[in-house]
Order: C-alpha cells, then sequence, then structure tokens
C-alpha cells in the first residue's frame, strides 16, 4: 500500500462522521435512483412477457352487431394478420353478503371451447367453461380475491335484464384487464367491478346474438401501418355500427400501465438529482476544510515531487470512496424499496407474475451518477490546491480581513449578545456556505413537501371531481338509447331522491391536422347531480348549441374560445358536425366535452333519447333502490359514486403511507447530513476559537450558541425557501404526470408545510445535539496546542 494510499484511509478515518453522513444522503439519491430503474425495468420486462404469453391484441374494432359471415372480408384487409370475433356486454352481479352494486364486463370465449386467439386467459386456478354448458364462468382474478371467491361458488348475474345463476369454474386474468377499473373510472375499484369470461354460445342466446359479433379483436402483420388499418376496418364496419377501431395506446389497461411507467421514469431523474446535488455540495464543503489544514502537507508532497495529477487522483480517490459506500448502501435500499414496490404493482395492476430483478444497469447507473457528483463537488475544491506551488503552499495561508459587519455599521450590536454577534460574524464572512447551506436544507425541507403531496393532490382531486363536481349517488347506464320519459320511471322509484337524464356519446374531435377521439357528455339544464367547473370551481352551464371541453383539450387540439371544431359522432348515424368551442372547464380525470343535452339530441337527429340518468337517494335507500334497479331490463348497469371512493382509498392508502413515510426519511438524512456536517466543519475550523472563549470564562451553553446558534439561524432562514422550491419542485413533479388520463394538481395542505418544517427542525435538533456532545468533550489544552 502506498504512502498516499495510507493517507487517504487516515483522513477518511479522521472524517468519518462527516463521511458517513454524505455517504447516507448519497445512498437516498441511489436508492430512489435504483428503486425507480429496476422497478421500470422489472414492469417493462413483465409487461412484455405478459402481453406476449396472452397474445394481447393490437387493435380493437367495437360495433353494433355484425354477422359472423363477415370476418373473411375483415381478415382480408390489408395489414391483418388474425382477426377474433367476439360477444361483450355490461352484466350487474349480486352476491351474498354485500349490498352495494358491482358492474361487470362480460367477454365470450370461442364458440368450440379453448383459449381465444388473442387476449388469451391466464387460469390461476380451475378451467375454461365446457362449450356445451351455459351457466359456467370464468372470474377475473382481482375480483374473486377481494371477495374470497373459489372454484364451485356461485354467483347471481342479470346480463340483458335476464336473470341467471352462473357457477365459477375458474380464476384468471388476462392481458387485456391488467388494470381492471369501471368504465368511466380512474381507479381500480377490485369489490365492486368485475370481468368475466363466459362460454359464447349462452351469450348469443342472451344478447339474442347468434351467429353474430359486436366486438373484434385484431393482431397486425409486422410493419403494417395501423393508422391505415384502422382506417379501412372503420369503412368496412360503419354500416354494422362501428363506432371506431383503437389501438394499444388507447385501450384503457394499457394506457394506464404506460402512464404508470412514464410517472416511474419521471421519478428516477428528479430526485436523484435533489440527493446528488446536495452530496456534491457537501463533498466540496469537506474537502475544502480538508485541503485547507493538509495546505502544508500539500505543499510538501509536491516539492517531494508528487504531480499534481497524483495529488489530484488522491482526494478525487477520497471522494470516490465516500460515493461508493454511499452506493452500496443505496443499492440495497434501493432492492428493498423496488421488490416492496413491485408488490404494490402486482397488487394494482395483478399480473399473474412480478419478477423483481435488480439488473445490472440500474447498478451501473447507481455508480456511474453518484462518482460522477462525488468527483463534480470534489473538483470544485482541488481546482485552486493543485495550482498552488509547493513554497506559497508551505507557508501559512493570508488571514482573512476582518471589518465591522453590517449589523456593526448599522449600531444594532447593542441589542445582541456577544455569542450572538460572534454567531452573525461568522454568517457574514462567509455568506458562499451559508447561501449554499440554505439551499441545501430547503430542498431537503421540498423532498418531504414531495412526499405529502401525492396524497394532498390525490385528495383534492377527489373531493373536486367526486364531491364538487358530481353530486350523485348512483349512475345508471342503459343497454341502448332509452326514450327521455324513462327517468320519470326511475324518479318515481322508492328512496329516489332526484333523478338526471344523460346521454354519453362516442365522438372523434378534429381541429385542423389535430384529432382525438373522445366522449362528449350531454346534460340537462339546470344540471345539479353532475356540474361543470371553471377553472375557479365554479359551475359552467353548457347552453344553446355551443361545446365545452375541458381545459386540457385546449393545449391538445390547439383551440380558444369561438373557435369551430368538428364533431364525428362514432355510433347511430355517425354524423359529422362543425359545433362551437362555447369555452373550457376544469377537470383532473379524463378529456371529454360538455353539451346541452337538447343541443346534442338535435346535433345528432336520435330524437329525445338518453343512455343513462344520474340518482340521488335518500339516505339508507341505497340497497332498495339498487334492487329495484336490477329488475330493469333495461339497466345495463349500476355505479355507486360513494363506493368508488371508499374503494380508492381502501386500494392506495398502504402506497401513499409508505411513499410519504419514505420522503420523510430521505428528507431528514439530506438535512441531518448538511447540519452534521456544517456543524462538523466550524467546530474544526474555529476549535481554537471556540477553547479560547471557553478559557476566558464562557460556559459550555454559551460557547454552543456561537456555533450552533448560527447553524439554527441558517435552519429558520431555510424553511421559507424549503416551502417555496417543494411548491416548485410539486409543480414539476405534477407536469411531469400529467396526461390525458388524469391531471394532478398542486394543491398542498397546511399539514404538509407543517410536517415538512416540523421534520427539518427535528432532524437539525438531532444534528445539534450530538455537536454539543463534541463542544462538551472539548479538550481545551490539546486544542489550544494545535497549530492551524
Amino acid at each position: 500500500m502506498s504512502a498516499l494510499t495510507r493517507k487517504g484511509w487516515r483522513d477518511l478515518w479522521y472524517l468519518r462522521g462527516q463521511a458517513l453522513a454524505i455517504a447516507l444522503v448519497i445512498a437516498g439519491g441511489v436508492a430512489t435512483l435504483v428503486m425507480s430503474q429496476s422497478t421500470y425495468e422489472s414492469l417493462t420486462a413483465t409487461r412484455a412477457q405478459f402481453y406476449r404469453e396472452g397474445a394481447l391484441a393490437d387493435l380493437w374494432a367495437p360495433l353494433k352487431r355484425a354477422p359472423d359471415t363477415l370476418l373473411p372480408r375483415i381478415r382480408a384487409v390489408p395489414g391483418v394478420q388474425a382477426a377474433q370475433p367476439r360477444l361483450q356486454a355490461a352484466a350487474t352481479l349480486s352476491l351474498k353478503g354485500f349490498g352495494e352494486p358491482v358492474r361487470a364486463e362480460v367477454v365470450s370465449l370461442p364458440l368450440h371451447g379453448g383459449q381465444p386467439l388473442l387476449n388469451r386467459v391466464q387460469l390461476r386456478s380451475g378451467r375454461l367453461p365446457d362449450p356445451g354448458v351455459d351457466d359456467e364462468v370464468v372470474v377475473g382474478e382481482a375480483f374473486a380475491s377481494a371477495h374470497e371467491l373459489h372454484t364451485g361458488d356461485r354467483l347471481d348475474m342479470i346480463l340483458r335484464g335476464r336473470e341467471r345463476r352462473v357457477r365459477v369454474v375458474g380464476i384468471g386474468t388476462s392481458p387485456e384487464y391488467v388494470y381492471q377499473s369501471p368504465p368511466g373510472a380512474v381507479f381500480p375499484d377490485f369489490e365492486r367491478y368485475a370481468v368475466l369470461w363466459m362460454n359464447r354460445h349462452a351469450m348469443e342466446r342472451a344478447l339474442n346474438m347468434d351467429g353474430a359479433f359486436n366486438n373484434v379483436v385484431l393482431r397486425l402483420e409486422p410493419g403494417a401501418r395501423p393508422a391505415a388499418v384502422i382506417a379501412a376496418l372503420d369503412a368496412l364496419l360503419a354500416r354494422y355500427g362501428g363506432i371506431g377501431a383503437y389501438g394499444r395506446h388507447e385501450q384503457v389497461s394499457a394506457r394506464y400501465l404506460e402512464e404508470e411507467l412514464r410517472q416511474l421514469q419521471t421519478m428516477a431523474r428528479l430526485f436523484p438529482a435533489i440527493f446528488l446535488g446536495v452530496a456534491a455540495f457537501l463533498l466540496h464543503v469537506v474537502l475544502m476544510r480538508l485541503l485547507g489544514t493538509q495546505r502544508e502537507q500539500i505543499g510538501v508532497l509536491k516539492a517531494f515531487g508528487y504531480r499534481n495529477r497524483t495529488l489530484a487522483a488522491h482526494y478525487l480517490g477520497m471522494a470516490g470512496g465516500i460515493a461508493c459506500g454511499g452506493t452500496l448502501i443505496g443499492i440495497a435500499l434501493g432492492a428493498l424499496q423496488g421488490h416492496w414496490l413491485a408488490g404494490v404493482y402486482q397488487d394494482i395492476y395483478r399480473f399473474p407474475f412480478l419478477a423483481y430483478h435488480l439488473s445490472l444497469r440500474a447498478i451501473v447507473m447507481g455508480f456511474a451518477v453518484s462518482l460522477a457528483a462525488a468527483w463534480a463537488g470534489a473538483a470544485m475544491a482541488l481546482r485552486a490546491a493543485v495550482r498552488l506551488p509547493p513554497a506559497e503552499a508551505m507557508r501559512p495561508p493570508a488571514p482573512p480581513r476582518f471589518r465591522p459587519t453590517l449589523i456593526e455599521r448599522l449600531g444594532l450590536q447593542r441589542w445582541l449578545s456577544q455569542p450572538a454577534r460572534m454567531a452573525l460574524r461568522d454568517l457574514e464572512r462567509r455568506p458562499g456556505r451559508a447561501v449554499l447551506t440554505v439551499f441545501g436544507l430547503a430542498m431537503a425541507c421540498a423532498v418531504m413537501m414531495v412526499g405529502r403531496f401525492q396524497d394532498d393532490a390525490i385528495e383534492w382531486m377527489v373531493d373536486t371531481q367526486l364531491g364538487v363536481a358530481q353530486r350523485h349517488d348512483l349512475s345508471v347506464t342503459f343497454i341502448e338509447l332509452t326514450p327521455r320519459r324513462a327517468i320519470f320511471e326511475l324518479a318515481a322509484l322508492p328512496g329516489v331522491r332526484e333523478a338526471e337524464p344523460v346521454r354519453s356519446v362516442p365522438v372523434r374531435l378534429v381541429h385542423g391536422h389535430r384529432s382525438y377521439r373522445t366522449v362528449i357528455e350531454g346534460l340537462p339544464d339546470p344540471a345539479r347531480l353532475k356540474r361543470t367547473l371553471d377553472t375557479r370551481l365554479q359551475p359552467v352551464q353548457p347552453a344553446g348549441g355551443g361545446l365545452l371541453l375541458t381545459d386540457y383539450l385546449r393545449g391538445m387540439l390547439q383551440l380558444a374560445p369561438g373557435d369551430e371544431v368538428d364533431v364525428q359522432a362514432l355510433d347511430g348515424h355517425r354524423r359529422r358536425r362543425s359545433v362551437r368551442v362555447e369555452g373550457f372547464v376544469h377537470e383532473y380525470i379524463g378529456a371529454q366535452g360538455y353539451m346541452n343535452l337538447d343541443a346534442l339530441n338535435r346535433l345528432l337527429g336520435d330524437g329525445d333519447v338518453v343512455s343513462g340518468a344520474l340518482l340521488g337517494v335518500e339516505s339508507g335507500a341505497e340497497s332498495e333502490v339498487y334492487r329495484r334497479l336490477n329488475r330493469r331490463s333495461r339497466v345495463a348497469g349500476i355505479g355507486s359514486r360513494l363506493a368508488s371512493v371508499h374503494s380508492f382509498y381502501t386500494t392506495m392508502a398502504e402506497s401513499l403511507l409508505v411513499f410519504t413515510l419514505v420522503a420523510a426519511l430521505l428528507g431528514a438524512v439530506i438535512n441531518f447530513g448538511l447540519v452534521y456536517n456544517a456543524a462538523r466543519i466550524s467546530l474544526s475550523e474555529r476549535g481554537r476559537e471556540l477553547a479560547s472563549l471557553r478559557v476566558l470564562g464562557m460556559t459550555g451553553g454559551e460557547v454552543g450558541m456561537v456555533l450552533l446558534g448560527q447553524l439554527g439561524l441558517l435552519v429558520l432562514l431555510s424553511l421559507p425557501f424549503g416551502f417555496a422550491a417543494g411548491v416548485g419542485l410539486c409543480w414539476l413533479m405534477a407536469t411531469g404526470f400529467q396526461s390525458e388520463l388524469f391531471r394532478v394538481p398542486v394543491e398542498l395542505s397546511t399539514s404538509t408545510f407543517a410536517f415538512a418544517g416540523l421534520v427539518v427542525l427535528g432532524a437539525s435538533v438531532v444534528s445539534a445535539w450530538l455537536i454539543r456532545r463534541r463542544i462538551a468533550r472539548l479538550d481545551l489544552i490539546a486544542v489550544l496546542k494545535t497549530r492551524e
């Protein structure tokens, strides 16, 4: 072992407390990077394998009704490799002991049994239904787990107004339903939404669709252009009630999973940058102090022939050693967090397997970014030291210039104690270090605010979207368009307080060369149970024949109030009309349009019809209303708004809590590392001064006030900047998470600011206590003998 290597180990042992604090900060950044990157890679690999094994389709084409004889023409469309016809229908389920509405989507299996060609069912237990038996079904694993269903259990199902009792013969999942959210919802509801697979013969009889299908899924040939195939397919299926084919990027489950992967990438970039930036600053300060105390040693080493490159490599090696230690800790923590996060994703996305693995890429990235940050911080400190000539390096540095501080020039010193004046004087004479310390502490506060931000944002979204805007208790969907007078029948049901008609129409909005597939909802005037809100959360009523669009579509389609947009209906008569954009509404979930119900019906020429209803129900009457609705043959599905909110919090509460705790811990690590290092460096630099003050008669508390008082002042100064930085980081995350599926509002509660501030103060108190113990154990004689 060379002399420089032994010197490096000796210096690291001398700086072990500060080195450990820096290593922990690096570990926080690397852990976040490794967790996000490894989980992203594991999810991506699992998704690819599951999609491949389950033969996920490339295109979906829903329609009204088409004969099986149309299949050869569909398969002959250029670019189509395979096509699988099937039946799909909405149903309701009744479970003994569960009095809330359960919506279900029933999908047919092939006529002659066995697995479908596309979108196969991965069985977790049991078997597929027998082709000759009508009452057998496979139930989705998420719903079965939520209700503890097993093969052999019985379910009461209402399909197209006909009640039947079916038997569970299998429990499975499919790549088509990785993310199982009810229609129109953003979050999964495993208790109140089910996916079932059923014999096609049984579905044909229930839907009165012998020899016909209402949905076809397709696989494309390699190199085929999806847009061209969709155009040809839409033209072919238009006369059969086709509502527009779409690809994976518009399929609900695949879209949500893609958004989640994108958010993981955002997290992998944002959090490590904060931690490693703080670590670089800490290494810079520590090495500046070390190089200052070893100035004469550097001069001697240069005089003995050591080159600048060798000395730079020596100190960079010390920084690299600290970074490698922190990286090893971070990789271990990141692997544990990634394994936990993969389990959370498996619960939410219902993969039949999720093979989490810590890839070599994630490990290499962890080492690369930590070493880059460490060497960047060290390089700033080394730049001046390695350029010093040997003779100048062996001389003590020129003493700093002392002059009256700003407080003294203003005559305010008489209002301050001697220790307070000394603390403020030191801060003013090293403003750069003080500013950087405040910046680092502000980042620690900001990280903790980001941890709480997700909880605040989602609570605001739920309260606004499902509380202020949506005020109904139950939503009812009809099997097909129904005359508006049906609403009076629903309003007359015992327990129903209020009923409002709605109509939802799938459309394609076109403005210039931009287009977007969505729905337009027709609302009555006035609408009380579902309101559209502006940016101030004030109700805005669609009036006349104008169109209100969610504000996200403003940027997507480059629209302004007063513009004309082409509206192409994707069902019914498929009319295409130009409609004036009346304004924009503020919503966090989805991207759709709203019109006056009468104006929408006139636009489409279908008469006075509705597709569903919203019901206000008296307290305690939900079960009875639900029971009566189940008897109505035209009711396809029933949804409960409050039940959806409860299910969301049940599903997401654990992950939100753990994310908050992890962010709080990481923020506390940054805070501790900064305060502890700043105090240790100040103690080393001013040890002789503090010992002299003790000899002159100052108490340990007064001496501690000189050092810890200035750190306390920096901590207090950092809080407002930390709160501002936290809001900025939350805005940055919200911008990164923004998509057409949902937008995250930048809403922070008072408790979030209080939580971040208290954790910062708590971590600072722990650091101050450790430094206070060192001050109390200060060896006065040894310090006064030391030559700095």
